[in-house]
């Protein structure tokens, strides 16, 4: 191959492999703009581009229903359209209305079992000849080699998994801090590389102390093996579940959009809800800039506020009932008492309003 195109080292992984496909077919085939891009819900997402007057780069999203590869995959267009015009299913794409586009090539790039993962494609502002379509086994082979290669990586990644052996606990069968740590770091690699989605959700257990205290820790560990192995029935094989000790679980949300993360966290709610166990839970997405540990972390100080609050209203709660008990009134003054000793701080009358109304 001609080594001006590919790097000095032949490119192992998906990303190196994807500039060096697009330089290639650039130089070859023609066409102002070719892309890898990957498809999230309805969101059509780029991934790499070898850009020559579009002025599209990377991370830029279109709608998946409004593109021409939408069409081809559903089997309304075909793969090579040297005159897009004539294909009705591209002349009515929306994307048309957004970019000059009058050629067209597309091929779909599959995971493992055949699904979706995205598009090899390119669009050129001018009709190309007919005889484009003799390189269409070329554009193929590309695609097979990335599909290839981005399921070699997914691959790897569930054999990393595989080598946890010591990252895992014994008692609930679910990863432990170590464990979730570590996978934590390679999936949020994973995500910058190939700009994936993820989530994190936040789990507590609220009654654990109460069922230590009266119960004994006996108790508490099975309430802890009740709850992890409701949270592991509702999460798919690619998730990450890990109870971090204590009250703590977290789980992972590998390839997930925010419409995806709600439906896990509702499906989370409901399992822990039929094992009768009690929690707190938070969901916090993954930003490109700032990354899975990050999210983590929001989640956590999620579910810090949402049992601040429970803690709070309890207490205003508990004590309007004994002011009640002694015959006086549950005054703003008494509020403010009250919420000093528990150290809260009520720092304007609507405060005050709101603790007295929370507690009715």
């Amino acid at each position: 191959m001609n080594e001006s195109i590919l790097p000095a080292s032949y490119p192992y992984n998906f990303d190196t492999a994807a500039r060096a496909a697009l330089r290639l077919l650039h130089e070859r085939l023609g066409f102002d703009l070719w892309m890898v891009t990957r498809v999230e819900g309805n969101d059509w997402i780029v991934l790499q581009t070898e850009d020559h007057g579009y002025g599209v780069e990377a991370n830029t999203v279109f709608r998946w229903a409004d593109s021409f590869c939408s069409q081809m995959v559903a089997g309304r267009g075909p793969r090579i359209a040297p005159g897009s015009a004539s294909v009705p299913a591209y002349a009515a794409a929306p994307i048309g209305r957004q970019l000059k586009i009058e050629s067209y090539v597309g091929v779909p790039l599959t995971y493992g079992d055949g699904s979706l993962f995205g598009t090899l494609c390119a669009i050129h502002p001018t009709p190309q000849p007919e005889a484009i379509k003799e390189e269409l086994p070329l554009i193929e082979f590309f695609a097979a080699m990335l599909s290839s290669m981005l399921n070699t990586e997914l691959k790897a990644t569930e054999a990393a998994r595989e080598q946890t052996e010591a990252g895992t606990d014994a008692m609930t069968g679910l990863y432990n801090r170590r464990g979730w740590n570590r996978l934590l770091e390679a999936e949020d690699a994973r995500c910058r590389r190939h700009d994936r989605t993820a989530c994190i959700v936040a789990i507590d257990l609220d009654d654990l102390q109460a069922v230590n205290d009266s119960q004994g820790h006996a108790a508490g560990d099975k309430l802890i093996c009740r709850a992890g192995r409701a949270i592991r029935g509702a999460t798919r094989e690619s998730d990450v579940v890990a109870w971090l000790g204590g009250d703590q679980f977290a789980v992972l949300g590998v390839e997930s959009g925010p419409a995806n993360s709600e439906q896990l966290l509702q499906q989370i709610r409901e399992a822990l809800d039929r094992a009768h166990v009690t929690a707190s839970l938070a969901l916090a997405m993954r930003l490109p800039v700032e990354g899975l540990y990050h999210a983590w972390q929001a989640a956590d100080c999620t579910i810090a506020a949402q049992k601040s609050q429970l803690r709070f209203r309890a207490s205003v709660a508990a004590s309007r009932e004994a002011v009640r008990l002694e015959g006086t009134a549950f005054t703003a003054a008494v509020c403010q008492q009250v919420c000093h000793c528990q150290g809260f701080a009520l720092r304007a009358n609507d405060d005050i309003e709101n603790c007295i109304g929370s507690a009715r």
